[in-house]
């Protein structure tokens, strides 16, 4: 049985190639994963996208309660923002927020539910928070595993 092709996590705000960044801005990639993403294995694929949501899942979960998965998706493909539906509901939000937090005005719209802790933020600053807070993972795992990489 042929292996599943593995889609890529790019969401279309590339900084690797077009500023140079070691790290992706938009979806967190290393600069080389972005460039050898088509002569990667569909394993190594895989790898890559698991250790993506594995950095995503607790930060936006940390902030978000999501009531409804369907709710979100239709959501998504309302305002035209790509999502990988093998991946779990909180890099889809993740993906949202990154692409059109400018465009959610209400949660619910959405299935979500803001915790208490993060609600008297707004949607741009929750986005540029968690942003933050994954860049900072994204850095401490390129310095621990690939460290000839960190100028």
């Amino acid at each position: 049985m042929p292996e599943q092709p593995v889609k890529t996590p790019c969401i279309g705000i590339c900084s690797t190639t077009s500023v140079g960044d070691t790290i992706c801005r938009g979806c967190k990639r290393f600069a080389f994963e972005v460039i050898e993403w088509n002569a990667f294995t569909q394993s190594q694929k895989q790898a890559v996208v698991d250790r993506l949501e594995q950095l995503i899942q607790p930060i936006v979960e940390t902030r978000f309660i999501i009531r409804s998965p369907s709710t979100l998706a239709m959501g998504l493909k309302r305002h035209g923002v790509p999502y990988n539906a093998t991946l779990s509901p909180s890099c889809w939000l993740h993906n949202l927020l990154k692409k059109r937090h400018q465009a959610v005005t209400d949660f619910a719209e959405f299935g979500v539910e803001v915790r208490d802790d993060f609600k008297q933020l707004s949607p741009a600053q929750l986005a540029e928070e968690m942003d933050s807070q994954l860049l900072l993972l994204c850095e401490a795992h390129q310095m621990r595993y690939f460290p000839e990489l960190v100028t």
